[in-house]
């Protein structure tokens, strides 16, 4: 007898201060339905990010969330400061957004863990 039979798995749940654990979970679960957001500028994202993390820093996030992402997404931000991700977060929930979780540590603590990211490369020419 299946006793896991009708037990259809599900993703563990968002939460409002989410550890890169958390996150990296929820990724490995297959389908994820979530977006993560890089508040930094544009020179740090291009520097280092999160694998498929997209840049939206902090000054333009809510015009340009509210432009392409549903209220109800499952949204993960993210800085290299937790003070800047959860004002980022604070920002999104005030104009609708409902599952918005604090990457909390950031990219430093996810690179800590040996997460993947994509760095970029800046060509030194003589």
């Amino acid at each position: 007898m299946n006793l896991f039979f009708g037990i259809i798995p599900t993703p563990p749940p968002l939460r409002a201060k989410s550890r890169v654990y958390d996150l990296k979970a929820r990724l490995d679960w297959g389908k994820p339905a979530l977006t993560i957001i890089d508040v930094r500028d544009r020179s740090a994202f291009q520097l280092s990010h999160l694998l498929g993390a997209i840049n939206m820093p902090l000054e333009e996030l809510v015009d340009r969330a509210l432009m392409s992402l549903e209220l109800t997404r499952d949204i993960y931000v993210y800085s290299d400061m937790d003070e800047e991700a959860a004002a980022a977060a604070a920002a999104l929930r005030n104009a609708g957004y409902f599952n918005v979780a604090e990457l909390q540590g950031g990219l430093p603590a996810w690179k800590a863990v040996g997460y993947p990211i994509e760095s970029g490369m800046f060509w030194l020419g003589a």
